[in-house]
């Protein structure tokens, strides 16, 4: 796995964009600095890695411009140790930013190909992230609950699902609407209410709400 003088010279530019664009959490830019984003991508985008932008991965998803992903990680308030439930692996690079800072996570993917491809892509990393292959809009109830819930793909509505599986205090971001989405940030109260707040304007491939393809 080559990561090289330039890759991380070229991670420490991007910690430095990340941190003019507002990204205040130092855990969350250390993390992003040690992870070969590169490594993450088609090689046909090697040169534009550590740009802060997104990237077609297949099967019709992205992996987030890191921005969006800093930004995501730095609303959920990761503590060492968190339980945390991912929808949406992806590639991978979400939530080896969340192992990286020391939670326990626990992530779902509905596209079979890319849940293959990133569960070994995490194993050669050594990383503690457990995958698993399905429909994350139920989330994970055999494993709940979670301190904090992260949706890494456009959903049309607050998933009344995943907050069930929160801890009463726990967290969930996530991107809401068609189109462009707003990030909002969902605190569980209590059993029975929620806080919500927003967060700015984003795109996301949609979340869909169907069995797990492959």
């Amino acid at each position: 796995m080559l990561d090289s003088y330039k890759h991380k010279g070229l991670r420490k530019k991007l910690v430095e964009e990340l941190g003019q664009k507002g990204i205040e959490d130092e855990r969350v830019l250390k993390a992003i600095g040690e992870i070969p984003r590169h490594l993450f991508i088609d090689s046909s985008f090697l040169e534009y890695a550590y740009q802060d932008k997104a990237f077609n991965i297949g099967e019709g998803q992205t992996i987030s411009q890191p921005y969006t992903v800093a930004i995501q990680t730095q609303l959920l308030d990761v503590q060492a140790a968190d339980k945390i439930l991912e929808v949406g692996t992806g590639s991978g690079y979400q939530a080896r930013v969340l192992d990286l800072m020391g939670a326990r996570v626990y992530s779902v993917e509905r596209q079979r190909p890319l849940f293959l491809k990133a569960k070994k892509l995490l194993g050669d990393f050594k990383s503690t992230v457990r995958c698993f292959y399905g429909d994350g809009y139920a989330g994970l109830p055999a494993y709940q609950p979670f301190d904090k819930v992260i949706v890494t793909c456009g959903a049309p509505y607050i998933p009344e699902a995943l907050v069930a599986q929160l801890k009463v205090g726990g967290i969930l971001v996530v991107p809401i609407g068609d189109d462009q989405q707003t990030m909002v940030r969902v605190k569980k109260e209590s059993e029975s209410e929620i806080s919500v707040s927003e967060h700015g304007n984003f795109r996301f491939v949609p979340m869909l709400e169907e069995k797990a393809k492959g």
